[in-house]
């Protein structure tokens, strides 16, 4: 068994809530996940039209949201293109924060979770801060710190609106008290630009995101626009033994796909596992991995009604953390590999 990088318990984060058993990215999420065993509590965070950050998983709200049901915001469906992306719906960023709160979440995947649609129209989209200070009074309440683990959401998009991330969301993060390289917060993104520059602005804790397939979109932009090629073109790139000490100059961890670790063959059986544990914690970085959820139709083959089983196989390799839609399945069998 390889150990953790700082020889600890890995660290459970719920993936935008507790989202398994209450709509992602809601306040019921996030306080169900801490009472289910989270560490950290993920929110994806966008902008609303006066400039402050919200959780959503997307700026594109109707899969989230009873937005399409609202007659009087009609005349806000529109058809943008997100980070290469054609998607028409509403978007937060043609909202003011008032207006927002007067919609509803919904569950995202009515088909898969159909227990949750019990919980449709009844939660608000939470503020960072209402965020923050549910963090506080629950972890007072439970005399156990929670952490919190933001995502900007398609950083490089928002900074050419004019409604970048980065500035509100350091700006929020100060004014709570979160200083310094041990605070409960890990700062995520998919793109390396907005990471490296965050990297010369606090000594918060940083964390590169890896998918399995494509490039940073703040690299796709600099292709576009002829910039200087950079060293590392893709995420693939970025997963060698070089392009994580690269990382490492600026983040203090990596934020995984599961199957660049333990991959899987056209059938969906997995394969040995890589070295990309042992790779990124010689380059002193951390390394948690997502996304772990319950349902068959996300698990490997071998796997298939034994998620606990997926969990054992990833805490044997010695991964930092885990993001989870069910934190009381990833509770239980973190404690148990140790």
């Amino acid at each position: 068994m390889t150990t953790t990088l700082q020889n600890t318990f890995p660290i459970i984060i719920a993936h935008r809530g507790a989202s398994g058993y209450r709509p992602e990215h809601t306040l019921a999420a996030y306080e169900l996940a801490i009472a289910l065993g989270a560490d950290y509590i993920e929110p994806d965070l966008v902008s609303t039209k006066d400039g402050i950050l919200i959780a959503r998983h997307e700026n594109e709200i109707s899969e989230t949201t009873n937005v399409a049901s609202h007659a009087e915001f009609s005349h806000l469906q529109t058809t943008k293109i997100i980070d290469g992306e054609t998607k028409t719906g509403w978007f937060t960023e043609d909202f003011t924060l008032k207006e927002l709160k007067t919609l509803r979440a919904k569950e995202r995947i009515p088909q898969l979770r159909s227990q949750n649609t019990t919980y449709d129209g009844l939660l608000e989209i939470p503020t960072l801060q209402e965020i923050i200070n549910l963090v506080k009074v629950k972890s007072g309440e439970i005399n156990r710190t929670i952490g919190i683990y933001p995502e900007t959401k398609h950083p490089t998009y928002f900074q050419s609106i004019g409604l970048a991330l980065e500035a509100p969301l350091l700006a929020t993060l100060t004014a709570n008290g979160y200083q310094g390289a041990n605070a409960p917060i890990f700062i995520q993104s998919f793109e390396v630009g907005n990471l490296q520059d965050l990297s010369t602005k606090t000594d918060l804790p940083l964390v590169q995101l890896l998918n399995n397939s494509g490039k940073p979109y703040d690299f796709v932009v600099s292709d576009c626009v002829g910039v200087a090629r950079r060293r590392h073109r893709t995420y693939a790139d970025l997963v060698t033994a070089s392009g994580l000490k690269e990382i490492a100059q600026y983040a203090q961890g990596i934020g995984i796909h599961k199957n660049l670790l333990v991959p899987r063959d056209n059938n969906g059986k997995l394969r040995s596992p890589t070295s990309l544990v042992i790779d990124a914690h010689a380059a002193g970085l951390l390394v948690h991995v997502w996304t772990f959820r319950n349902e068959d139709c996300f698990l490997p083959l071998d796997f298939q009604g034994n998620p606990q089983g997926e969990y054992e196989l990833f805490f044997s390799l010695g991964v930092d953390g885990v993001f989870s839609d069910y934190p009381n399945t990833a509770a239980c069998h973190s404690t148990l590999q140790w």
